[in-house]
């Protein structure tokens, strides 16, 4: 299960609040809350700091968000070296 909360902050970026697991169709649902948040905001941050688990779906569409200059914050260790490993 996966839930997304939403901020929208004075300077016009939207930050994501991610909790769950971002796997399966759970990647296609934030999927397309990011490109809404992309569409009616100069910046998109994701809050990751409550993801437990993130599938190779999950990891490769984060990783395409960050090549759009999307931020990913509060990565726990877990996270982030499952992000680092499907780099390689």
């Amino acid at each position: 299960m996966l839930k997304i909360g939403s901020v929208v902050d004075g300077n016009g970026a939207t930050t994501l609040v991610v909790e769950g697991d971002l796997m399966g169709p759970w990647v296609e649902e934030l999927s397309r809350s990011c490109e809404l948040a992309l569409g009616s905001a100069p910046v998109l941050i994701l809050d990751l700091g409550a993801v437990t688990f993130i599938d190779r779906g999950g990891v490769q569409m984060l990783r395409g968000l960050a090549d759009r200059h999307a931020r990913l914050t509060n990565c726990s260790p877990f996270v982030a070296e499952q992000i680092k490993a499907r780099e390689r």
